[in-house]
């Protein structure tokens, strides 16, 4: 062994360790490691920062700002709102619908950002059922995991063996070569899943995690909405057509106001905020609040040519992606003390409309509108999430009290999921035909999304990982430090006596085995950079197709079901599922059995040695 190699193995080994023992953190320890593999004397600067310029790194980063478009737009929480609807109230049906989307969406965007987003949906779904969330939890990560084995940009390790295919000469990997393998591996985790479930808690209590802040529907009973709110939709006869609302001054003296506008435009409904100057058309449906309770509804619809339309209880709750809910308090500094809220001009200054008022604990059921403001009177107000917002900027006379759980689930960029949709489609397409290199493909997806407003810079820099990235540019210099010391000369030769003359089949199962096994303690990215090159060159020696032995590092590296620290996903679920290190050693280890048998067996069927 000599000295240099001696060096990069002593770096490995320290590398390793770190990982192992998580301090300092990944990135932190691929940083060190790319600045200290130049003091060998193997690599200079330039070539450890090599990374940097990887066209594979570059995909990374593009493929993360997609599937922010994705979450953006909100097509992964209408997957997760299909999947409550679809699931009822058979746990069976719930645990297998879940991991087929979180595999499916998951084969196009990073598996720990579709973990991220499933999360809190799984957790909705625990409290609505009564079902344990650690029965969710576990199924969640393992399909998580094997969306990784599904298409060639579904996981980082993919990228990595399939760019060390490329360096070596190879032509690399298809994007759908992985689903062969992906899809038996998914099928049989499902059912094992349904066995393997049952040795994990079943205990539904979940003392921490629940929501603080109120819902809208709680507003709703608590000042009493229900009772005073209205769908109507103007008729032809009606004087409200083509008048705007600052004109209907008779309408005020009712003790109605008009709380949100439904307008249809082609196959889609807007909701618009009222302001003064908003003109009525016909066929507009209004949302009207009467503060009055002894107001006739049937006396304002004769009056003004309206007719009545269904209101549900979760009228409000269904919308709240276009109408928000605020409840503030009025402070000692306040301008608006001394004045109804009429006199106010509440709505003309913040475009909000004040829809309850509450005086100590007590909401004001009725003569709302000419009730003057006092000093810690709370009020809840109606209207865009932005409105809302920018009350925060006149804060001396509106203090925002409490905003709904909702908030957290309003989408940045409504109404362009089909848009976002498109962008992926055409990456697809791209990719599988070919005409494009990968990364140009993406790139391209990425500035679609860009012009269709899906995304802005601002957007994009935030849902990069940074911290894969880094970790991913950290690593790869140690390939080529371990090639040019003849470290995978060295593993190869190893790996080659210790199982002597032994079958293709052995030499697969001995190569996944290794990758597994190293992936338990270092990041399946990292084990991917190390196992990668070790496999092409036991190929080269035993003279067969790289192919394989390259498919089943990758395959290996996505195996991680073994530890919480195997892989994000594992990390992600440890504690909404209130799992322990020994839950995954009880699930993982026979899992990662299986997957390895079928993967042997298999790997030679698709990809001939």
């Amino acid at each position: 062994m000599t000295l240099p190699l001696a060096m990069v193995l002593g770096l490995l080994a320290a590398a390793i360790v770190m990982f192992a023992i998580n301090r300092p953190r990944m990135d932190a320890v691929a940083l060190i490691m790319l600045t200290a593999l130049p003091l060998t004397g193997v690599l200079s600067m330039s070539e450890a920062l090599a990374g940097f310029s990887d066209s594979n790194i570059v995909l990374i980063a593009a493929l993360f700002v997609i599937g922010d478009g994705l979450v953006r737009t909100g097509v992964a929480r209408k997957l997760g709102d299909l999947l409550i609807q679809k699931s009822g109230s058979s746990e069976t049906r719930l645990m297998v619908l879940l991991m087929l989307a979180v595999c499916g969406l998951g084969s196009f965007m990073s598996s720990t950002a579709v973990t991220a987003i499933f999360i809190p949906v799984a957790l909705r779904i625990s409290q609505s059922t009564g079902t344990s969330p650690s029965q969710l939890m576990m199924p969640l990560s393992v399909a998580a995991l094997i969306s990784g084995m599904m298409t060639l940009v579904a996981t980082a390790p993919n990228l990595v063996v399939n760019s060390e295919l490329v360096r070596q000469g190879a032509a690399g990997f298809h994007f759908f070569s992985f689903t062969p393998f992906g899809l038996p591996i998914l099928f049989l985790a499902i059912v094992y899943m349904y066995f393997a479930r049952r040795w994990l808690s079943a205990e539904t209590s979940r003392p921490t995690g629940q929501p603080t802040r109120p819902t809208i529907r709680e507003w709703i009973e608590e000042y009493h909405l229900a009772e005073r709110e209205y769908r109507v939709r103007i008729l032809a006869t009606s004087q409200f057509v083509d008048r705007t609302i600052d004109e209907l001054q008779s309408l005020a003296s009712t003790g109605a106001r008009i709380v949100a506008i439904e307008r249809r435009r082609g196959n889609t409904t807007d909701l618009i905020q009222p302001t003064p100057k908003t003109e009525l058309h016909r066929d507009d449906v209004l949302l009207i609040d009467l503060y009055e309770p002894t107001d006739n509804i049937a006396e304002l619809r004769e009056r003004y040519g309206l007719e009545e339309l269904p209101l549900s209880g979760g009228y409000f709750s269904d919308r709240s992606q276009e109408i928000g809910m605020v409840e503030v308090i009025i402070p000692t500094t306040s301008e608006l003390v001394g004045k109804t809220i009429t006199g106010a001009g509440i709505r003309t200054r913040y475009g909000l409309t004040v829809i309850g008022l509450k005086r100590g604990p007590h909401a004001l059921d009725q003569g709302l509108l000419n009730e003057v403001l006092k000093v810690g009177d709370t009020l809840l107000m109606i209207g865009s999430w932005k409105a809302i917002s920018n009350i925060q900027l006149g804060g001396r006379n509106l203090v925002i009290l409490s905003l709904p759980i909702e908030i957290e689930e309003v989408l940045p960029v409504p109404g362009k999921a089909s848009q976002s949709l498109f962008c992926l489609g055409l990456m697809v397409v791209l990719m599988v035909s070919g005409v494009v290199p990968n990364v140009q493909a993406a790139l391209i997806a990425c500035l679609l999304m860009g012009a269709l407003r899906i995304i802005d810079l601002e957007s994009a820099y935030r849902s990069i990982d940074w911290k894969t990235i880094v970790l991913i540019v950290g690593m790869l210099p140690f390939s080529v430090a371990l090639q040019r010391t003849g470290g995978v000369e060295l593993a190869s030769n190893a790996l080659m006596t210790s199982i002597g003359g032994a079958g293709h089949l052995v030499v697969l199962a001995v190569i996944f085995g290794m990758t597994a096994l190293l992936g338990m303690f270092i990041s399946n990215t990292a084990t991917a950079v190390l196992m990668a090159p070790v496999a092409l060159a036991v190929a080269k020696e035993l003279g067969v197709s790289p192919y394989p032995l390259a498919m089943i590092v990758a395959l290996g590296a996505s195996t991680a079901f073994m530890t919480p620290v195997s892989s994000p996903v594992n990390t992600l679920v440890v504690t909404p599922g209130n799992y322990t290190f020994g839950d995954f050693l009880r699930v993982g280890i026979p899992f990662a059995i299986i997957v390895m048998i079928v993967s042997v067996l298999l790997v030679p069927i698709v990809l001939p040695l």
